[in-house]
């Protein structure tokens, strides 16, 4: 088995050195997820578990006996709390799109079936919002949560942000070549928009709304996950919260606030109507005549 990843290299830079024939593998991948139209994501999420497991075992999947590889999953599922949304299911799908990537989609099929859990989003209230949006030291780590939950932005689309992006003129933000491929435009808030113009004025972004080290850079994801859970920390939520629960949140108050399900879905950047309509068991109803039969059996009216 090869030896653990050295620092700053990373796991695919690593199996192209050290396994005989990923490198082949590798750039063939990448160019088929190109033509193929999907995410940048997945290439980084699939690639680095066939190279994960390439290391593991010092040679392609493809030559790893059947049982190696199932002796090898299992061990991933056991270290798991939840296999299904863990690195199981990732090493699991990047074996999958590798099997029949080379041809053998028989072993693609053999792999373990994934049970799909169907759990509502946490989503966070108004004034746990409100809390978490004040909590970052930074102005631009307060900007950048509040940001995200303005516009009901997913991770990346935050990172891919330009400051060109933000139309003060018509009060719309243009999100572009997001998931599936596709533009879209939400409304620019406008106390967001104070927000925006006071940080800019302080940070000077150049080119992306929220820079990274250097001016020009994007902000990264771990670097924006990392604000999360600083914010979260200090404001004390109790709740398991991430990056994309500011999302849901969007989505959750749109709804409350009386809006309809197929503009929501739009704004999201939802591919179909079912997606969205997880909100739909998330969002506390609208009539006022709702309560619990607990208060009137004590005689609270």
């Amino acid at each position: 088995m090869s030896k653990l990843i050295k620092k700053r290299i990373t796991y695919v830079e690593q199996a192209c050195d050290e396994i005989h024939g990923f490198k082949k593998f590798y750039d063939e991948f990448q160019e088929k997820i190109v033509l193929s139209g999907n995410s940048g994501s997945t290439l980084t999420n699939y690639g680095r578990k066939i190279a994960q497991i390439s290391l593991y075992f010092g040679k392609l999947p493809e030559e790893v006996p059947e049982k190696e590889i199932n002796h090898y999953l299992a061990s991933l599922a056991r270290k798991s709390t939840n296999p299904s949304l863990s690195t199981f299911k990732f090493m699991v799908y990047g074996l999958r799109y590798y099997f029949r990537m080379i041809g053998k989609n028989d072993k693609a099929i053999r792999l373990p079936h994934l049970k799909h859990e169907r759990k509502l989003p946490v989503v966070l209230n108004h004034r746990e919002c409100i809390s978490l949006f004040k909590a970052g030291d930074m102005i631009k780590h307060r900007v950048l949560l509040s940001f995200i939950y303005s516009a009901g932005l997913r991770a990346q689309e935050a990172m891919r942000m330009k400051i060109s992006d933000i139309d003060s003129g018509r009060m719309m933000i243009h999100i572009r070549q997001s998931k599936y491929n596709k533009d879209r435009y939400v409304p620019l808030s406008a106390l967001m928009l104070q927000g925006l113009r006071r940080y800019i004025q302080v940070c000077k972004p150049v080119d992306y709304l929220f820079n990274g080290h250097e001016p020009g850079s994007q902000m990264s994801v771990r670097g924006m996950q990392w604000a999360m859970r600083q914010a979260v920390k200090k404001c004390k939520l109790q709740k398991r919260v991430s990056l994309h629960t500011l999302r849901h949140s969007y989505a959750t108050h749109l709804l409350e606030f009386g809006m309809d399900i197929v503009t929501i879905k739009e704004l999201l950047g939802h591919e179909k109507i079912t997606t969205t309509m997880v909100y739909l068991h998330v969002a506390k109803p609208l009539r006022s005549n709702l309560f619990s039969p607990f208060d009137r059996l004590y005689g609270k009216d």
